[in-house]
């Protein structure tokens, strides 16, 4: 590397923009994140379409596509122009501009970083951070919005970023609501700490009365709501009714208000709602994804008979078209087909063992092999009756670093076959207390 590009890359390392802000994860993650974006639309009255743009090429450029990245920043910058006052306009784009002098280094294009180098300098000399070193207070929101779409650490991070940014612009509606929300997903429903549960819920509610057309809000308000057991069904049916009549995207609150009328009305009324959004908006991916759920819920609380296996018809076909409009982020979608293949009463577990032996002999991130474990053990022991090597691929799942959720549910399993002393009680003693020594010792 030249003199020139060396100091260029120190300056770079000094910026506030995506390249610096630490947001390492998998790939898998990383393209998640993406179809999520992508998911949201490109509706001009969202308020973050600048800052979707700019993860979106951030994302793009990790996963080898430059040309898409510089795509997706130069309709960053459209997007700011156009949702920005103009006295912000510059303060606006100065991660914009800093996204494209890191893209354009990695493209060895000295001479076009550089420029936007200027540029970023430029600004900050206009629009100086009121603490020195710090980043100015009225971009916190998008570094904010940016944490929110990584793992648990980040989410509380970005807690404290939107505090600051609406510290400072206390009167955008969008920065309240997008903390009530990362509030409510860093901190679960938990009805052993009300005190908490309170302070959640109150700050939805507030955010709900100075948001109201937020239906995204609104919804994640009736869910928490409910599993405090304050059931508001009407309230539901109106946000969905409001919902329909609406441009789609994964911001509206539809999965929220499908999953509440699933636990709260019936299998068939979630159902039927998102057959009506598909009839309004028949080529929406995501609405495609929403009933095939829908479809996997009825199913598992039918019992065996021809209504069913009609039901299993259509999920199969539907799951199958999901699956190749998602086709980088399927392995859940693929999973859950495995699972109705083997729900059916024709005997289709010859599909299923196809699909886990695919997604075993592909799949190597940690995260989504203790999901495919999980359900593999459940699979072996239900519907192959392979005992054995159930209980293996729990082992297998449970042994992982980092449990999530399906590695936590293959644990409690192998603890309750402990509980029950069946015949391989001392298999799995020997393994629990292995893990428990590896844990203490920092080994694990």
């Amino acid at each position: 590397m030249n003199p020139a590009m060396t100091a260029l890359r120190m300056k770079l390392e000094e910026l506030e923009c995506h390249f610096t802000w630490e947001l390492d994860c998998s790939r898998y993650k990383l393209l998640c994140i993406r179809d999520h974006l992508e998911d949201i639309g490109n509706d001009r009255s969202c308020p973050w379409l600048g800052q979707k743009y700019n993860l979106l090429a951030y994302i793009h450029h990790t996963l080898g596509s430059n040309d898409v990245a510089l795509q997706c920043l130069k309709k960053a910058e459209e997007a700011y122009k156009l949702n920005r006052p103009l006295d912000l306009m510059g303060l606006c784009l100065l991660i914009t501009y800093g996204n494209l002098s890191w893209v354009y280094y990695h493209l060895n294009n000295q001479e076009e970083s550089l420029g936007y180098m200027k540029k970023v300098e430029a600004l900050l000399h206009d629009y100086p951070s009121p603490s020195q070193g710090e980043l100015h207070p009225m971009l916190c929101a998008e570094k904010a919005w940016t944490l929110m779409k990584f793992d648990q650490e980040k989410k509380k991070k970005a807690i404290e970023y939107f505090q600051t940014a609406i510290s400072v612009e206390p009167e955008r509606k969008e920065l309240k609501s997008s903390h009530a929300l990362v509030l409510a997903s860093v901190h679960n429903f938990n009805p052993d700490n009300q005190q908490e549960e309170s302070r959640v819920l109150e700050t939805l509610r507030l955010v709900k009365e100075h948001d109201p057309d937020n239906l995204y809000v609104a919804s994640t308000y009736l869910i928490r709501l409910g599993l405090g057991s304050q059931v508001r069904r009407e309230e539901a049916c109106d946000i969905a009714f409001q919902i329909l009549n609406r441009p789609f995207s994964c911001y509206s609150g539809f999965v929220l208000i499908l999953y509440f009328y699933r636990l709260y009305l019936s299998n068939d009324a979630a159902i039927d709602l998102a057959l009506e959004a598909l009839k309004r908006h028949p080529n929406v991916r995501y609405l495609k994804m929403s009933l095939a759920m829908c479809y996997k819920w009825k199913i598992i609380s039918m019992e065996d008979n021809a209504s069913k296996e009609l039901m299993i018809d259509k999920a199969i076909s539907l799951y199958i078209e999901v699956i190749s409009r998602y086709v980088d982020t399927s392995i859940k979608l693929k999973v859950d087909l495995a699972s109705i293949y083997a729900l059916s009463s024709i005997d289709r577990r010859e599909l299923a063992d196809q699909i886990y032996e695919e997604l075993l002999a592909t799949i190597q991130e940690s995260p989504m092999l203790q999901l495919i474990y999980n359900r593999y053990a459940s699979y072996l022991h239900f519907n192959r009756n392979d005992r054995r090597r159930s209980i293996q691929y729990h082992m297998m799942a449970a042994e992982m670093p980092d449990l999530n959720i399906y590695g936590e549910r293959s644990l409690k399993t192998l603890r309750k076959i402990l509980e029950q002393g069946k015949d391989i009680s001392e298999e799995i003693c020997k393994f629990l207390n292995n893990r428990q020594l590896e844990k203490s010792t920092g080994l694990n």
